[in-house]
């Protein structure tokens, strides 16, 4: 699955949830650059204590014609903890979504635990059952520490790393460097990448700061991050841009692949090219680069 941006929206803000329907793949005079790869309509942080009831309904009332526009919808349900996660679940099971987002997941018996709920309702609403995918934020110390079992389990499709909650479990001071977040980061991208999973990378709060985000997002990439979360429209473009090959690096990918073929038909496993070796390993990620390329194409 391609996803590369994934826009949160406040699930209490009925003009939030219409806005996103005017972002949508489909939607008239839409530059593709702007369109996000999934929405998250949010039921979680985004939402204020008092409003949890209301923005249940108006997400489960939104995701069929959100699912309409083509767009991949997960939304994101309250922890295991809140004591909602029961009728958020209730509320958005169905044939309108790919997925759905969980905070505060800390073991593998989280996921079990959410999983042994999607069983029953995926039954109960005669949906196929694994259909409903499981994306879980890694965002406290206890997540980092069993992230890959996390990672590789049933239904995971993908982990999210959440740096603001992470710094607040850990009680340390979230900064501008990035510095507190380097080993977290890394561990989930790495857990991730081992369980053959997409990494999705934690929310730029900075929203005006753009150059910031380009920045942050191509870290983010450096590190094996496949998309990142945006918390404003403005930042899908950013990201879509960061974690698409530039064209530069898609014919430098087409020359790799072409040396390496044209050495295998001459019998050799090895070549190379501008000084570079190119063997197996170098090839492979080219190739992955092209493919990436051709899912963007398609997506368009």
């Amino acid at each position: 699955m391609l996803l590369r941006s994934l826009l949160f929206v406040p699930g209490n803000r009925a003009n939030m949830l219409e806005k996103a329907l005017g972002l949508a793949p489909g939607a008239e005079n839409r530059n593709v650059s702007d369109v996000p790869d999934a929405f998250i309509p949010d039921m979680e942080d985004s939402v204020p204590e008092a409003e949890k009831a209301t923005a249940r309904e108006m997400v489960a009332r939104y995701l069929s014609r959100l699912a309409e526009t083509g767009a991949v919808v997960i939304p994101r349900v309250n922890s295991l903890d809140s004591g909602l996660i029961e009728d958020d679940l209730k509320a958005i099971v169905g044939p309108h979504i790919q997925g759905l987002s969980v905070g505060k997941i800390g073991t593998a018996a989280d996921i079990a635990r959410v999983s042994e709920l999607l069983d029953r309702l995926e039954d109960a609403t005669g949906i196929e059952r694994g259909t409903v995918r499981i994306v879980p934020w890694m965002e406290t110390a206890l997540a980092i520490v069993n992230a890959f079992d996390i990672a590789s389990s049933s239904r995971v499709s993908a982990v999210a790393f959440g740096a603001e909650d992470f710094t607040n479990d850990m009680e340390i001071e979230r900064t501008e460097s990035d510095a507190e977040i380097a080993y977290p980061r890394a561990a989930v991208a790495i857990a991730a990448r081992a369980a053959g999973v997409l990494a999705l990378d934690t929310p730029f709060f900075r929203f005006r700061d753009i150059d910031g985000l380009r920045k942050d997002a191509l870290t983010a990439r450096g590190l094996g991050f496949r998309g990142k979360c945006a918390i404003h429209p403005a930042q899908v473009a950013p990201i879509n841009e960061a974690f698409s090959p530039t064209e530069g690096e898609l014919q430098n990918a087409r020359r790799v692949v072409e040396a390496f073929e044209e050495a295998e038909r001459s019998g050799s496993a090895s070549t190379s090219l501008d000084g570079m070796v190119i063997d197996v390993p170098v090839v492979r990620r080219a190739r992955s680069l092209l493919d990436t390329a051709a899912r963007i194409e398609g997506r368009r």
